[in-house]
Parts: structure tokens; sequence; C-alpha cells
């Protein structure tokens, strides 16, 4: 099991983390199903397969985080991949409510600030949460890489594009959380390029998941396969880049 490279997914357990793991999985990875709900990450990495382990991970939680990068140190020594995928897209979006209406909503003149904190809790500084934790053990792999999987909404210069098709639902919630992921993504890259860990961010495009409640135009096949291009990198690509499928460049 120790001589396979080593993958955290967080968010795991549904959507495009499932996904990912199950791919990570058939390309010979160890893969590590984070998900809040313990039960539903063992149901999860059954699906994925003999190589696929729950590891109970709510990136909101630091005794979490603490205790899965106990679990990870001790049973597998290091960390190979990490995928920050986990994310929520809002807290109180009505049912049968479009991503428009529910924009509208949450302009920076009358946005929720109690929202907005919810979701940069999960997507931003889960995130960073996560990253402190898991360091230590990335360092100890040869060759690591981490993949934040973002979203092209949240790239201020296509947004500053009238033409966007998307621009009218940039808003300081789910679009400007992916926004603050992607400079994030940027201050690791610096911070570890000379370590050689490359750092990465991935759109996986509008996918149907529960994050949009299924509204979206791709599957989940589709949302993940730029996310594990990224991860089977080799040590020489390139680190702090932003990319949709395939290896399409987005503006920061």
């Amino acid at each position: 099991m120790l001589d396979k490279p080593i993958a955290l997914v967080t968010g795991a357990n549904q959507g495009i983390g499932l996904q990912i793991a199950k791919d990570l999985v058939t390309h010979g990875f160890t893969v590590l199903v984070g998900s809040r709900n313990f039960e539903r990450g063992e149901a999860a990495a059954r699906e994925v397969g003999a190589d696929a382990h729950a590891l109970q991970l709510d990136v909101t939680d630091q005794a979490s985080i603490a205790a899965a990068a106990q679990r990870i140190r001790k049973e597998f020594g290091r960390l190979d991949v990490l995928i920050n995928n986990a994310a929520i897209s809002n807290t109180n979006r009505q049912p049968g409510q479009s991503v428009e209406e529910y924009a509208k909503t949450t302009r920076p003149s009358n946005v929720s600030l109690d929202e907005m904190r919810a979701v940069w809790d999960t997507n931003v500084f889960g995130v960073l949460a996560v990253y402190q934790a898991m360091l230590p053990l990335l360092r100890k792999a040869t060759a690591a890489r981490i993949v934040n999987v973002s979203s092209g909404v949240g790239s201020l210069t296509t947004n500053l594009d009238p033409a966007f098709a998307y621009r009218a639902i940039f808003g300081p919630v789910y679009p400007a959380s992916k926004t603050a992921l992607n400079a994030l993504t940027v201050a690791m890259a610096i911070e570890l390029e000379s370590e050689g860990i490359k750092v990465h961010a991935v759109s996986p495009g509008f996918t149907r998941t529960n994050l949009n409640g299924f509204a979206g135009t791709q599957t989940v096949e589709e949302g993940a396969r730029e996310v594990v291009r990224v991860a089977l990198l080799g040590p020489d690509s390139p680190t702090g880049t932003f990319t949709r499928w395939e290896n399409e460049t987005i503006p920061w």
C-alpha cells in the first residue's frame, strides 16, 4: 500500500470529489476519501474500491483536521497529493430558487454577512486549515502536489469582461470565495516553490452536482478530468497554474 502514491480528496463522499477518488484509484493511487460524515465516507470508499479509505474530515473543524492528519501520519507516513475539493455554494438558497435569483440576494449591498462567513469558512479558511495540517505530510513525499478545486467564476479578469456569460452572478459569497481561494493558491505556490511542491487551481466547469442543485451542464466524469490530469503531472511541471479542461489557462 505504501508503495502506491497517497492522495487525500476532501469532500469526496459525493459529486466531483467522489469521481476524482474513483479516477485516481484507476491510476494506481491509494485514496483517502475525506468526508464530514464518516458513514457516508465509508459508503463512498466501498464504491471506489479496495484502495480507498474513508477519513472523517470536516474542514471547518480544527479538531477533525488534526485527527485526520494524525491518522494519515500513523497509517501512511506521508501524503503525495492533496486535493482541496470540499466546498459549499450557499447556506440559505431557497428551494426552487435559481442561481440567478439567489445571486440577486447576495449583492455587496444586501448580502448577509453570516451567509458570506459560512461559505468562506469552508471554501477559504477550510482550505487553509487543511493545507497547514497536511503540509508536514506533503513534505515527506518526494514530489508532492496540491490541487485546489476552484471555479472560473472566481476569475477577476474574466468578470471584468462585459461579455462574460456568468458576470451577473459574481458576488461576495461563492464566486468571491473562489477568488480568495485563487489568491491562496498563488500564496501557497510562492511559499513552496523552493521546495518543489507544486500548487494548482483547477476549474471543473459547470458540473451537475449538489453544489448547484444539479443545474450544471457537465457530468461529474467531465468535471473531474482536469483535476485528475493535473494531479498526475510529473515533477517537472509548472506550479501556480489555473486551468480548465484540457490545460486551458484561466486568467486570475
